[in-house]
């Protein structure tokens, strides 16, 4: 049996073991139990999982990973990312929602051209699967020519990721452009939906009493394809668009509403009754003001929850920040609410557990990919990812795993990763993935976008002007706080001029 464990020793013997064996390792297999298996082993058979436990017997010259010292868990599964976007990745770190509309939506979006989407979402996968997301949904909404669809797609291809494409289009109205000859036709072409490249459409509904969004939806039943759609966003969708879906009977099991952050209660409880998911994007929703970030109202309702990052155009693509992000804000929430009545919180209802269910088993079935990833169970297929990092004095020790993975772990103790039996990456490093194609890629990008809008709307993009502020008048100084009540006020020292 080989043993490619070392850092020394050469990648080919791992790619060309016919198995895989993961020795001792912390096992979260987030299966329905939720079983831990402590020095744990996970063989991966071809694409598959097959087996999972202590002490496994392997076939005649498996590769051997040692992980102890690690965490292994299922791939994690993001159901929101607006990878296109990823060539300015930072740039919009100071926007408000209302900024990110207007630049994108009203003034520079249709500058982005076909080999800039590919830029983005080559870039966009690969991180992903650098920081352990096997499975992303790109919610393509910048797909102003079928030329851009192709090209995104393109770049999806090229990376050995699991993938959703979210068809959309900002630039255009969802019961138009889903309903067009070229969107059809680039469907039947490029659009094999299989469980490595699947297809959402992702659009989003106004509220318009007309619910002019009917044809789009029509549209996606015709297709097979299920809607994702940005839902519950303050100022831009709202429970009329909810009612009408209801109403209308596009609310399906299938359906992934995205933020779901400024709902009534009647809303939640439309989406819990026809089975829908929710993806929270908690860093987002916390930022730029789609609303409180909703994981605390959908537990509230029963509503299954999936996590995803948005866009890198504000937030990083690290699925550690999203899944501290929820806890962080759902905890805050939880106290607030009980402070607003007078009451103390002395158990915590979200737990790290949790969190972790979200980012790797609530992503497959938000994505109907519950039977196929999400869990390392024996038959689903290979998508693993091993966290350890002997070099980090975060990583020791391991007490509470999901804590762990929570809090003290980040995408620079990836170790290891696999999508279906492949690895990707190994040793902290990217296998078979040229990176320097994409950097290439996203440097032309920003070069045109630099030029495209000229120097002085650049830099202004980046950073908008600050409101005029007041600090509140402050009824104590500095000597009154020094001299307390029935002390003498010090001495002072020097001469009177």
């Amino acid at each position: 049996m080989s043993d490619p464990s070392s850092p020394t020793a050469p990648f080919a013997t791992l790619d060309a073991a016919p198995a895989v064996v993961f020795r001792r390792g912390l096992v979260l297999t987030m299966d329905d139990a939720h079983t831990v298996l402590h020095s744990g082993d996970v063989l991966v058979v071809g694409h598959t999982i097959e087996a999972v436990g202590h002490h496994l017997e392997v076939p005649e010259g498996t590769a051997e990973i040692d992980a102890s010292g690690g965490i292994l868990l299922p791939g994690m599964i993001d159901t929101h990312r607006h990878m296109w976007q990823t060539a300015l990745r930072g740039y919009g770190a100071d926007w408000t929602l209302t900024q990110y509309f207007v630049w994108n939506y009203l003034e520079h979006g249709k500058k982005f051209r076909p080999e800039d989407c590919y830029a983005g979402n080559l870039l966009s996968a690969i991180e992903a699967l650098d920081s352990g997301v096997t499975t992303s949904v790109d919610w393509s909404h910048g797909l102003s020519t079928i030329d851009h669809a192709d090209a995104a797609v393109d770049a999806l291809e090229e990376v050995p990721g699991r993938f959703v494409f979210g068809y959309g289009n900002i630039h255009s109205a969802p019961w138009e452009w889903s309903t067009s000859a070229d969107f059809l036709s680039f469907v039947e072409r490029r659009m094999p939906r299989t469980d490595m490249l699947g297809l959402q459409l992702a659009f989003d509904v106004t509220g318009d009493p007309e619910f002019p969004e009917k044809t789009a939806f029509e549209a996606a039943r015709e297709l097979g394809a299920p809607v994702t759609t940005h839902a519950g966003v303050w100022g831009a969708t709202n429970d009329n668009g909810i009612r009408l879906m209801h109403e209308h009977g596009f609310m399906t099991e299938q359906t992934v509403y995205v933020h779901a952050a400024t709902l009534s209660d009647d809303s939640y409880q439309r989406i819990a009754a026809t089975g829908g998911h929710a993806s929270v994007s908690a860093e987002s929703e916390a930022s730029c003001g789609q609303g409180y970030p909703s994981s605390w109202a959908l537990r509230r309702h029963g509503i299954p929850i999936s996590l995803s990052v948005d866009t890198s155009v504000w937030w990083s693509a690290d699925p550690f920040a999203a899944m501290r992000a929820t806890l962080s804000s759902d905890r805050t929430r939880e106290h607030l609410e009980a402070h607003a009545r007078g009451d103390t919180v002395t158990h915590i209802a979200l737990r790290a557990e949790h969190v972790v269910e979200y980012a790797t088993r609530g992503g497959a079935r938000a994505l109907g990919l519950d039977g196929v990833v999400g869990s390392l169970e024996p038959g689903k297929r290979a998508d693993v990812v091993l966290i350890k990092n002997d070099e980090s004095p975060a990583m020791f020790p391991i007490v509470n795993p999901y804590g762990h993975v929570v809090f003290q772990a980040q995408r620079g103790d990836v170790h290891t990763v696999l999508v279906d039996g492949r690895v990707v990456k190994y040793g902290g490093h990217l296998v078979g993935i040229d990176l320097s194609r994409a950097r290439q890629a996203v440097e032309g990008t920003v070069e045109h976008l630099r030029r495209a809008l000229g120097e002085q709307e650049w830099i202004a993009g980046m950073r908008p002007n600050i409101p005029e502020s007041k600090v509140l008048d402050n009824p104590y100084t500095y000597t009154e706080y020094r001299n307390a009540p029935g002390e003498p006020a010090p001495e002072q020292t020097g001469t009177e001029s």
